[in-house]
């Protein structure tokens, strides 16, 4: 490539220490970037590289969701040690572009960024993965109450802290989650967090910049 590709390493295993950084530094093609430097950077020729391997899912999700966010055509590589199909759709519907092993050496994730930075579709994982949930053959018609419960459901928090956030009873909250069960016919997180995507909900986050506690990574 005639332009070095920015990168930006977040959540770097502290086994690796500087490893993946100090590799990447070294070869040509690359040149490696802090957060603050992002909104500054060519977002078409910048990748997040995110390791999910000692944080939580949920948190990954923020991660990806904020950074998607700020610069919309950002692409993000996923680096991790394993994953269930639905750790898969839940940070497919998040917006993470593409996915290797955390096991690979750093020379490797090198060759993974590079490929995505060309538009390689060998990264890109399968498209039915970011589909609607198979039983929605159209968009669910929600009341404004039942959208706002889902933003808060697909951000992981809890019955107890929606009620409390929304100043409603656990009762109700439960009520309006059985009816979005009842229409969405599903009740998968990743289910949830594809749907408010499609219906353009953006992710509650608590006061502290985090999602809800409900959920921990698998």
């Amino acid at each position: 490539m005639s332009t070095a590709v920015g990168v930006l390493i977040l959540d770097e295993p502290r086994g690796l220490g500087t490893t993946v950084q100090a590799t990447l530094e070294h070869m040509p093609d690359f040149h490696t970037i802090v957060e603050a430097d992002l909104g500054g950077a060519d977002a078409q020729n910048t990748i997040a590289l995110i390791f999910v391997d000692e944080i939580r899912l949920v948190d990954v999700i923020d991660r990806i969701f904020s950074l998607k966010k700020r610069q919309p055509n950002l692409r993000t590589l996923v680096a991790f040690g394993v994953l269930s199909e639905d750790d898969l759709r839940a940070l497919l519907a998040a917006g993470a572009d593409a996915f290797v092993a955390r096991s690979k050496s750093p020379r490797d994730l090198g060759a993974a960024l590079l490929a995505l930075a060309e538009g390689s579709e060998r990264l890109a994982p399968p498209k039915r993965l970011v589909d609607l949930p198979e039983a929605l053959t159209e968009l669910p018609r929600l009341t404004p109450r039942e959208a706002e419960v889902l933003r808060f459901v697909s951000s992981g928090f809890s019955n107890k802290e929606i009620a409390r956030r929304l100043a409603l009873s656990v009762r109700t909250i439960e009520t309006h989650r059985l009816n979005l069960r009842g229409k969405t016919q599903t009740g998968r997180l990743s289910d949830l967090i594809s749907l408010a995507r499609h219906l353009g909900l953006p992710p509650v986050v608590n006061s502290d910049g985090q999602h809800g506690v409900q959920h921990s990574q698998h």
